[in-house]
């Protein structure tokens, strides 16, 4: 039994650059096990399963130790391989965790339409300096995100956190973050060992966080975010109310199929790059 395979940079300005997502089309869902199984073999932040299921696509996402609620990177893949394999169109919304999600596409951009996830103050965990190697002005917490704001972009890119401390933070994902230069509102930089991603390279869930912050600090709804991992990407994002448009390009990189019972928990995978 094979089942196509994508692997998309999501966010992506070029090769090489975004974060990779995979994409597996199944014709019905497979084993939990295997579909981890495929998302540990595939070792990317988030592998995204779809199915087709009567009412439209059910997305779920992958990394290669959990299953999560919301993935940006990962949906915007999967957008790309239904509006240009599967269903040629300009809009697809996929069933997930979190609800109905609608992508568009925009000129040469698909556009993520999330619901919004505004942080609140929180006290400073204790050594957060030392967690996040650098002096942190000010703390925001979601339920599941630390938000950590420091003082210039180059203080996010050059950090180095202690990851062994970050994932005995209460929350399970660090976000930290300063006001951009030469035309960029903010950036960022996202860590979540715990879910088996020491750094996510851009991570379009985080921003449904930070839109709303930076929103309010800057006094505007449309902004250019870049998040400055060593791959890098940048998102346009546009705050509607309770929702947040997340823009990107994505930039296609292997295709290919993948062989395996839906009950086996060693997936073979033959792919062919194109």
């Amino acid at each position: 039994m094979s089942h196509r395979l994508w692997q998309v940079d999501a966010f992506a300005e070029r090769p090489f650059t975004g974060n990779p997502a995979a994409v597996v089309v199944l014709d019905r869902w497979a084993d939990e096990a295997w579909m981890q199984a495929v998302a540990a073999e595939n070792a990317l932040s988030e592998t995204a399963f779809l199915v087709k299921e009567s009412s439209g696509w059910r997305v779920r996402w992958f990394t290669p130790t959990v299953e999560v609620a919301l993935c940006g990177h990962a949906t915007l893949a999967s957008a790309w391989v239904v509006l240009t394999h599967l269903e040629p169109g300009d809009a697809v919304t996929f069933a997930s965790q979190s609800g109905p999600l609608p992508v568009t596409r925009d000129g040469d951009r698909l556009v993520l339409d999330f619901p919004a996830n505004k942080p609140r103050p929180t006290v400073f965990p204790d050594g957060i300096d030392r967690i996040v190697g650098a002096p942190v002005r000010e703390v925001l917490a979601t339920q599941d995100h630390l938000l950590c704001v420091v003082d210039a972009a180059d203080i996010v890119a050059r950090l180095t956190p202690d990851l062994d401390r970050v994932a005995a933070l209460k929350q399970w994902a660090l976000i930290v973050t300063a006001p951009g230069t030469d035309q960029v509102d903010f950036v960022s930089r996202f860590f979540a060992p715990r879910k088996g991603v020491p750094e996510d390279p851009v991570t379009g869930s985080a921003h449904c966080v930070l839109a709303p912050f930076w929103a309010k600090r800057l006094g505007k709804d449309k902004m250019v975010a870049r998040q400055v991992s060593a791959r890098g990407g940048t998102l346009h994002l546009d705050m509607a109310g309770d929702r947040v448009r997340i823009g990107g390009r994505v930039v296609p990189y292997l295709d290919g199929t993948i062989s395996a019972s839906f009950y086996r928990a060693e997936p073979k995978i033959r792919i062919s790059i194109s």
